[in-house]
């Protein structure tokens, strides 16, 4: 049986409004910009093969603005060398941001962007038709494997276009955190068509699997969700959108849906109650990989 409801990924307006009040109300998007300036320019360091030119690729780079935190740091640990940068990302409002971003952002000069308006598995599809050749230098795929139907496949076909030296970043959501008790709560009450639940837990057993070495890093997140238990508050209907990916979930769900999640919600295994505010478990992982040759 179908879902009966709307999938936020298809409300392009409203997903982009609830995913800017979800970046102002988490600390994710810190906890990942201390990761790049801290631990990422010791990965980065080892990358390329001395010929002056890095290949980089984004994968679901959004609004780009963690992307140019990376050129930065590639700046600093090979300065002078050229970039050459894919970036795929299907949201035309999200590739627009990051145009300007560019446009608006000094000592870009020495990186040449191409655009891909397309999804991972549409550019796989291009790529292989196309029978490119061209190997990668630095790959990363930021919280984007929950809309692939088999993200295992993905990144074994993205670590196949790494250079020699090259490194592969995902980062996802922890299997610590409380997305996990989340998609299995959605998963038993509706049917899940919006994305696929997928955690570093699952991604790691994968590449245990396969005999394919990773190094990991846990990186604390948390997001404040107060507003989600304050009926008719626009903005925690917005969040509440952005955690169940439903579109105008709360004029939409049946009442002992909406009760039950937020129950689920204010449970110790999510969140914790801090002065009264109700902070909720968002907690990423951060794998690395070699290539496979």
């Amino acid at each position: 049986m179908a879902s009966p409801f709307k999938s936020l990924m298809d409300d392009d307006r409203r997903y982009l409004k609830s995913f800017q009040l979800f970046r102002e109300r988490s600390s994710e998007q810190q906890c990942m910009q201390n990761f790049i300036r801290r631990i990422l320019p010791d990965i980065l360091a080892s990358i390329g093969n001395g010929n002056g030119c890095l290949n980089v690729m984004g994968v679901g780079s959004g609004s780009g603005d963690l992307d140019l935190e990376m050129f930065s740091q590639l700046r600093l640990k090979h300065p002078g060398v050229s970039v050459h940068s894919e970036v795929v990302e299907p949201s035309s409002e999200m590739l627009e941001n990051y145009k300007d971003l560019v446009a608006k952002t000094p000592d870009l000069e020495n990186v040449k962007f191409s655009w891909n308006k397309m999804t991972a598995s549409e550019f796989e599809k291009h790529w292989r038709e196309k029978n490119f050749t061209k190997k990668m230098d630095f790959i990363h795929m930021i919280q984007m494997l929950y809309y692939i139907a088999d993200p295992g496949a993905a990144v074994s076909f993205f670590r196949s276009l790494l250079n020699k030296n090259g490194k592969l970043l995902i980062i996802l959501v922890s299997g610590k955190s409380a997305w996990e008790k989340l998609w299995n709560y959605k998963a038993k009450m509706y049917e899940n068509t919006v994305s696929y639940s997928v955690t570093t837990r699952d991604i790691k057993s994968y590449l245990d699997a396969m005999g394919i070495k990773s190094t990991y890093y846990e990186l604390p997140s948390q997001m404040d969700i107060t507003e989600c238990f304050q009926e008719g508050n626009e903005k925690g209907e917005l969040l509440l959108d952005f955690l169940t990916e439903v579109s105008d979930f709360s004029k939409t769900a049946p009442p002992h849906l909406r009760s039950g999640l937020l129950e689920l919600l204010r449970h110790p295994d999510c969140s914790t109650e801090v002065d009264g505010r109700v902070i909720f478990n968002n907690s990423l992982g951060v794998l690395v990989l070699e290539p496979d040759h």
